[in-house]
């Protein structure tokens, strides 16, 4: 077991000027440090310039001090699904992930506390045994749960068929015409949302919810949902929900941890502020901030931009290269027409140091009784729903290295509307902060039985969309573009961005889209893309990343 890094430091005196065909990457988020190994591995120079002292991004950790000790938390994701994709990404260094970093598979996945209107929640434990979570759907309704099965068998089905579409660039219609994708294109049913696609399988409105909230990880609503996302579910039954020692931040420390070892020069506290182009080709960054170089220009012959997509052309790329590059069928890249997007929602979040345990599972989420209602509240109306749906991760309960002995690290997650206005005005967090948070520990009370948690608060910090906007995160919109049928495949940023010579996207921005297991997925595509366009045999494409594919399992 290799021991993980302290946070990262800056190391300034060690960076030198990169050499010919080095590869900036903007960010050490998931897909810039995956996409930093992957070329790395594959022999490419690469600097990874990342403006936070320590390395995640999204997915960095929050540590709060207590008079006991340290409470430590996941910034943002803390669903860790589809392991091997990321074994996928070590297995191309010749390296396993399972010697970075220790997994946990959790049995409950999840808790379910389905709300109903004038009545308690419905409580469903959620497992991989298909049999067993068939009987427990079955409990609510005989004939649904009797369905579970095929559903499971449809969405495998499903998935052979859609993976070489998640693994491939989308540069265009004609990439949806090879045989692989039109295979999948049966299954698409483009007609039909993840809610609609259900009603083939299961009519109770509870069971229905069971398996499309999943449609929340993307920041949109099953009732808008593109159908194929319907595969979103089943991923967690097929190849389970686990926890990474240490949080999902662990994972990026392991990434971290084997960059450096392939070379990869790490500089945190190190915002970019500029991509330097010549024409539509970039030709390196430009260092802000206040350290030693701030004011400097590095010169880079490839750049990769792991940052919130739409903010980062917006922000990073001269308007005058944007304005070149979007002449034609390259798409039009001004500040106006990407700000008209659709985006997902934002989140309102608690992180709670407690002086107590919680009797809860690892993840439990309690489902608006007004479920309907509280999403058109989210994603159309724009304000804040009465009867909020609400996730709770408990991690602390597994781990002890997050928490104080006897202690909890209580990660509290509210669904919200983004920044961007819906049919009102925005939402004016600087007046709605305390109520929301009021409001929030009543839902904790009433609907997950916890009691009055403030007496137990020891440490605490709250975040709202407005400090997920002031993270460069475009209208705070925290899970990125939405995923409407708009802006999916070949509509979304592409992985290398249509128009400019040398510039690379990876993360939930572009194809495929939000989540771990698929900006892992992003980095692949990109770096893959990156090797063939300079003549570089990519190590993903090696035997030992092939087998991981195969098996679909860590090695």
């Amino acid at each position: 077991m290799t021991t993980l890094p302290t946070p990262e430091t800056r190391n300034v005196k060690s960076l030198q000027t990169p050499k010919a065909a080095s590869v900036a990457v903007i960010g050490a988020g998931p897909g810039g440090l995956a996409a930093a190994v992957m070329l790395a591995a594959s022999g490419v120079s690469c600097t990874v310039y990342e403006s936070q002292p320590t390395v995640g991004g999204r997915t960095a950790r929050i540590t709060l001090h207590g008079d006991l000790g340290e409470y430590h938390f996941d910034r943002g994701p803390t669903f860790f699904m589809m392991p091997y994709v990321l074994e996928e990404v070590f297995a191309a260094a010749g390296k396993r992930l399972g010697d970075y970093v220790t997994l946990h598979r959790l049995d409950p996945m999840y808790r379910l506390l389905l709300g109903r209107p004038g009545a308690e929640p419905i409580r469903l434990d959620t497992t991989q045994d298909i049999a067993a979570m068939a009987r427990r759907l079955g409990e609510i309704d005989a004939a649904d749960g009797a369905n579970f099965p095929r559903f499971i068998a449809d969405n495998r089905a499903k998935l052979g068929r859609m993976e070489s579409t998640l693994r491939n660039p989308m540069r265009g219609p004609l990439d949806l015409l090879n045989i692989d994708a039109l295979k999948f294109a049966p299954m698409l049913d483009p007609h039909l949302s993840v809610h609609g696609l259900l009603g083939r399988y299961f009519k109770h409105p509870l069971v229905k919810l069971s398996v499309s909230f999943q449609s929340k990880y993307l920041g949109m609503s099953p009732f808008e949902c593109p159908s194929l996302f319907t595969i979103l579910p089943f991923l967690e039954y097929e190849f389970g929900v686990w926890h990474p020692v240490g949080g999902c931040n662990a994972l990026m420390q392991a990434l971290a941890t084997l960059a450096r070892e392939l070379g990869v020069r790490m500089v945190t506290g190190a915002p970019v502020t500029r991509v330097e182009c010549d024409g539509t080709r970039a030709t390196g960054v430009t260092i802000g901030g206040t350290g030693e170089l701030a004011g400097r220009t590095i010169e880079h012959e490839e750049v990769v931009i792991n940052a919130d997509a739409t903010w980062a052309i917006k922000n990073l790329i001269p308007e005058a290269a944007r304005s070149l590059a979007g002449r034609g069928l390259a798409g039009d890249y001004s500040a106006k027409t990407l700000d008209a997007k659709r985006y997902s929602c934002s989140t309102s979040m608690l992180y709670l140091g407690l002086d107590r345990k919680v009797d809860l599972p690892h993840h439990t989420i309690y489902v608006s009784a007004d479920y309907e209602r509280n999403l058109a509240d989210i994603c159309t109306r724009g304000v804040l729903s009465d009867d909020p749906s609400v996730y709770v991760c408990n991690p602390s309960a597994i781990d002890p290295s997050l928490a104080p002995k006897g202690h909890s690290a209580l990660y509290v997650l509210v669904p919200t509307p983004s920044l961007k206005p819906g049919t009102g005005s925005p939402v004016d967090w600087n007046a709605a902060r305390a109520g929301y948070r009021e409001k929030t520990f009543r839902q904790l009370e009433k609907m997950f039985g916890l009691g009055d948690l403030r007496p137990h608060i020891k440490r605490e910090l709250e975040l709202t969309p407005l400090d997920w906007e002031a993270s460069n995160i475009n209208f705070g919109a925290t899970f990125n573009l939405a995923h409407n049928l708009g802006q999916m495949l070949f509509l979304r940023p592409q992985n290398k961005l249509r128009g400019f010579s040398n510039i690379y996207l990876v993360g939930g921005g572009t194809h495929p889209g939000s989540g771990l297991p698929t900006i892992f997925l992003s980095s692949q595509i990109s770096a893959r893309m990156l090797c063939r366009e300079r003549g570089i045999a990519f190590a993903g494409d090696s035997e030992r990343v092939a087998a991981v594919v195969k098996s679909r399992q860590m090695v």
